[in-house]
């Protein structure tokens, strides 16, 4: 059964794109449908989120990519975000990028040293996030850290998480110390930086893009995955496209193993 069906295409987005000649669906897409849309008038990138959780997500991509476009991130536009209240369901019609995720490329890739100037092309895309000025519309109202664990706890109790109750209790009783904030990604992993002929083309899924800690980025970036980022090699060479201050133990700890299970 396919994600998305032609018929069920809201017709703002079908007014923008024109027919629907095909769909494919991409190995993306977690928390929404995600489809490669060729219509009448080019190619695009369709995404369908259902239920109040992920639709606030999607909306809230949808804000931060109108701030980003402003910037000289490598971001996709949107053309149409359309929220349909009964269905409990929205939909975005984005720019495409030729190319595939950084998930899909590495293991593809046997020639070691093509593989490393990927991954260090991933550190230096970050470096480029953490560099540019964070749009003022983008800085919430309180701390970055509290809020994240004030949503945690939120998740906890009205959503399936990998978290714990006891988990929660820990990173609150031992936050890291506070660093500089900067422009982040939220949620910046390997499936998220779409790559082309060795380069990168676009950072996609900015529903968790704010004024935050990099270290939280970081922490993702490096999470060990098969036939991807693995060795300890391949993580130095990822912060050698960086560039800045490695992460230490602990602070990787407590993101990677402790905030992010609540998300």
């Amino acid at each position: 059964m396919l994600p998305i069906k032609v018929d069920e295409v809201p017709n703002e987005i079908i007014d923008h794109l024109g027919t629907i000649i095909d769909i494919r669906f991409p190995r993306q897409g977690h928390t929404s449908d995600v489809g490669i849309v060729e219509g009448a008038k080019g190619r695009f990138v369709l995404k369908r989120a259902k239920g109040e959780q992920y639709c606030s997500w999607l909306s809230n991509e949808v804000r931060v990519l109108k701030q980003l476009n402003n910037t000289p991130l490598p971001v996709p536009e949107v053309y149409r975000f359309v929220e349909q209240t009964e269905e409990k369901q929205s939909w975005v019609l984005s720019e495409f990028f030729e190319g595939e995720t950084l998930r899909e490329a590495l293991p593809k890739e046997k020639n070691k040293k093509k593989k490393e100037e990927m991954i260090f092309s991933f550190g230096v895309v970050l470096a480029q996030i953490h560099s540019t000025p964070c749009p003022k519309g983008m800085v919430w109202d309180s701390v970055w850290l509290e809020e994240m664990l004030r949503r945690a706890e939120f998740n906890l109790k009205h959503y399936s998480v990998d978290g714990t109750p006891d988990l929660l209790k820990e990173i609150k009783a031992n936050k890291p110390s506070p660093v500089k904030n900067t422009l982040i990604h939220g949620d910046f992993t390997i499936d998220n930086v779409i790559f082309h002929n060795g380069k990168v083309t676009s950072v996609i899924d900015w529903s968790g893009g704010a004024f935050g800690d990099p270290r939280y980025d970081l922490s993702l970036a490096i999470r060990p995955k098969p036939n991807a980022i693995e060795t300890n090699s391949e993580i130095e060479v990822f912060f050698e496209g960086y560039g800045k201050k490695r992460l230490d133990e602990q602070e990787y700890k407590y993101f990677e193993n402790g905030l992010y299970a609540f998300f």
